[in-house]
């Protein structure tokens, strides 16, 4: 399997996985339940494949394959901050207001991977 493949795999499983992390997340928003600790651990996951997905894309743009357009990048990059993001701005709160907002980002997240694949040629 080469590194491109990898790439693409990689990034079906970040979709797969961003949406479910989203519909998980307003599942609890509407059950009146902040943020779990199973939560928690599986935003660490899902940020480590997004670093794991970023550093494949970068080892790629080095070796000489270009995404097609640039907003591939801008994807990328955004991808890897979104969840630190939403971390930060609530400050690590475990409230149920919490739930809405990682289920909000998660879904603009989940739509802007499917957007990445077309502007990365794949």
């Amino acid at each position: 399997m080469t590194l491109t493949e990898i790439h693409g795999a990689l990034s079906r499983t970040a979709i797969l996985l961003t949406f479910i992390l989203s519909l998980w997340a307003f599942w609890r928003f509407f059950r009146k339940e902040g943020v779990s600790s199973s939560y928690w651990g599986s935003l660490v996951v899902a940020e480590i494949l997004y670093i794991v997905q970023g550093l494949i894309g970068f080892i790629l743009y080095i070796m000489g394959e270009r995404p097609a357009g640039w907003a591939h990048i801008l994807y990328g990059v955004v991808s890897v901050l979104i969840i630190p993001g939403v971390f930060a701005y609530t400050k690590g709160s475990q409230e149920r207001r919490t739930m809405l907002l990682y289920a909000s980002f998660l879904l603009f997240l989940g739509v802007m991977f499917f957007r990445s694949v077309q502007t990365g040629g794949g």
